[in-house]
């Protein structure tokens, strides 16, 4: 069977990660085309056909380009729907979307390079205004999962708020960030890096 998709991505982007986690959960078949953001390959004028935001990732589905992670995620979980990524009843998926954007909304974009550079051309003050927007965002999220008695952000199955986060602990610790303050988080981490999807999607195979 050939592949269903071709995914554009940057190696260590968090949202790449998502993307490349999901469809190997899904067992869907995909081309990775990499982009070098540091090299500027995101802003080039065929890039920006693709994708007008010049950003990763893009998903090219048949003679279509489709930016946005969670909405990319959201068509797959509805194209391949096992093993699904959301609970059943609407309560569990009110949560788990909530856990979800705590990370996708609340906290990656704040600190990714686009706005690091954007706040200051100093490196140190980069990590700095990286690590408090991380931190600000983990101390939200340990304290929604406070009271989860499963392996996984949500109960004992990986969902979309596991997809989300854990690309941004791996980002965490790149900065510095210290996770012995997010005791639950780090536990959910390192759970989810025993997965195989998991491990196939992780950054650190695809560093050029």
């Amino acid at each position: 069977m050939g592949k269903y998709f071709d995914l554009y991505h940057y190696w260590r982007s968090s949202c790449s990660w998502r993307l490349r986690w999901v469809l190997n959960i899904k067992n869907v078949q995909y081309n990775l085309i990499p982009i070098n953001l540091l090299a500027g390959e995101h802003k080039n004028d065929e890039y920006k056909i693709k994708n007008p935001s010049s950003v990763v990732p893009t998903l090219k589905i048949k003679d279509n380009y489709f930016g946005e992670s969670l909405a990319i995620i959201e068509y797959i979980d509805e194209s391949f729907p096992e093993p699904p990524l959301m609970p059943k009843d609407s309560i569990s998926r009110l949560k788990v979307k909530q856990l979800a954007y705590t990370i996708s909304s609340g906290t990656q974009p704040l600190q990714n390079l686009s706005t690091q550079s954007y706040h200051s051309q100093r490196k140190e003050e980069q990590n700095r205004f990286a690590c408090y927007w991380i931190e600000k965002g983990f101390y939200s999220y340990e304290k929604q999962i406070k009271s989860s008695n499963g392996f996984y952000s949500f109960g004992n199955t990986v969902s979309l708020a596991d997809v989300c986060l854990i690309p941004q602990v791996y980002n965490a610790i790149r900065f510095g960030v210290d996770m012995d303050m997010f005791p639950k988080i780090f536990s959910v981490y390192n759970h989810c890096l025993e997965k195989d999807s998991c491990k196939k999607s992780h950054p650190d195979i695809y560093k050029p």
